[in-house]
């Protein structure tokens, strides 16, 4: 059976490095960033570009299911709404497939390390904290396995995912 893992946190929490590192712990596994899906230049959030990016990803998600080579599904964005992730599950196909949601959560002064280095390397904008931090109480309230990473690496979160995803999907 397929399995689609979904991964949400804010910016800067470690969903795109943790689904690397699952990408290769899990054997025939795919991994798609709902950010490279409206990654543009000026960057511009109106109804019009939502509905794309969203048109976007779920024909990619529809796409990595339907594949015969492919057994897991990685999927990480924001997601701090529950209506988002319905969103996204509304529109995928019912079939043969699995789903875990988990939302990444953490401190703030840990949050606010994450991005520090991220600015510095040159990846983020500072006004990416105050967003972050803004979004970081949204994630307890939304019905996915929370996993707090404040004093995990990208290693011990992502065995933790599968830990947790182990026991949910046996359900």
């Amino acid at each position: 059976m397929k399995h689609l893992y979904l991964i949400g946190g804010t910016m800067g929490i470690g969903k795109t490095t943790v689904c690397q590192i699952l990408k290769e712990k899990l054997d025939r596994s795919v991994f798609l960033d709902g950010d490279w899906c409206w990654d543009m230049h000026p960057f511009t959030v109106t109804e019009e570009t939502k509905r794309m990016v969203m048109e976007n990803i779920t024909f990619l998600l529809r796409q990595f299911l339907r594949c015969s080579e492919i057994e897991n599904v990685l999927f990480c964005w924001v997601m701090h709404e529950q209506s988002i992730i319905d969103d996204v599950l509304s529109r995928l196909p019912k079939g043969d497939f699995q789903v875990f949601s988990c939302s990444l959560i953490c401190d703030q002064d840990t949050l606010i390390r994450r991005i520090q280095k991220d600015i510095d390397k040159g990846i983020r904008t500072r006004d990416v904290i105050q967003r972050a931090l803004e979004r970081l109480t949204h994630y307890e309230k939304l019905d996915t396995v929370k996993i707090s990473v404040s004093h995990l690496s990208p290693e011990e979160t992502a065995k933790e995912i599968l830990n947790q995803a182990g026991a949910s999907l046996l359900l």
